[in-house]
Parts: structure tokens; C-alpha cells; sequence
């Protein structure tokens, strides 16, 4: 997880199987936070929660959030987008670690009152996701192609 108001920075969540790339940015404040989850909920394993809250969709958000409001973000005015979620090496749909990770992203963030305004997401592809702070711009690229998200 970072966060950064440095306009030159670009902020990259690679090689995202199952896991999540979350792009948070405040325009107003140009505050943008990137968050790279790789499991669902905390409670699977709430020891290595506490030594890593980042390392979980539920904890890591939370966190996130916390520290940008702390810096200034205005959840009024955040653009949230998120990469990845794919079904990598489960060919049976046996543990859908993607599907969940998004299903808990997107019912903390409607339990949070925020909006999801892009996704790339799902399929059996793996995906970098980046954010520009200077622009706020999101982009995701996979198998060779860049598409911008927000």
C-alpha cells in the first residue's frame, strides 16, 4: 500500500493474479492511495492481519481510507477503480480467491458509501495496475494492451 500527493509519482500494483490493484484518488486534494490485497477477509488469519492489515481487502481498505482522510482525502470525493481479480490456476472454480476478493471490495465499499467507477477485472489474465497522481489517471495493462480506467 502507498499513498502519495507527488505529482511525478506513479504508483503500480504488479503481476495481479487473484489479487486486487484498488486505486483511490481525490481530485481536489490530489491525494492517491494504490492497494495491492491479495486475500478477501481478515478472519481467515487474523495474527498475520494484524502484523499486515494490507495483505486483505477488508483491513486493507479500511486502512487505506483511514490514512487518506488523515492526509486530507474527502471520501465525497474519491474515484475508486480496481484491477485484477482473476481466476488464475483454479481451473475447477474450487476457491474463486478473485470473485471474493472483489465481492468483499464492493460490499465494503457500499457499506462505506463509496463508488466503484471503473473495474478490470475477472477472466484468467494477469494485470498491473497503475496510478498516476499527477493525473489521478488509472491504467491497467494486460496482455499487452493498456486501458485507461479513470
Amino acid at each position: 500500500m502507498k499513498i502519495s500527493e507527488d505529482p511525478n509519482e506513479v504508483l503500480v500494483a504488479p503481476n495481479l493474479g487473484s489479487c486486487l490493484g484498488v486505486s483511490v484518488y481525490d481530485p481536489k486534494r490530489r491525494l492517491a492511495g494504490l492497494i495491492h490485497c491479495l486475500l478477501p477477509l481478515s478472519k481467515s488469519d487474523p495474527q498475520k492481519a494484524q502484523q499486515n492489515p494490507y495483505m486483505y481487502v477488508d483491513t486493507g481498505m479500511a486502512a487505506m481510507l483511514d490514512q487518506m482522510v488523515s492526509r486530507g482525502a474527502d471520501p465525497k470525493h474519491l474515484i475508486i477503480s480496481v484491477g485484477g481479480g482473476a481466476n488464475i490456476n483454479d481451473e475447477n472454480n474450487v476457491f474463486e480467491i478473485g470473485k471474493k476478493n472483489l465481492t468483499v471490495l464492493k460490499k465494503f465499499l457500499w457499506k462505506n458509501n463509496l463508488l466503484l467507477k471503473a473495474e478490470h477485472v475477472g477472466e484468467s489474465v494477469s494485470r498491473t495496475v497503475s496510478l498516476h497522481v499527477g493525473s489521478g489517471k488509472t491504467l491497467v495493462k494486460t496482455q499487452g494492451q493498456t486501458i485507461e480506467l479513470s
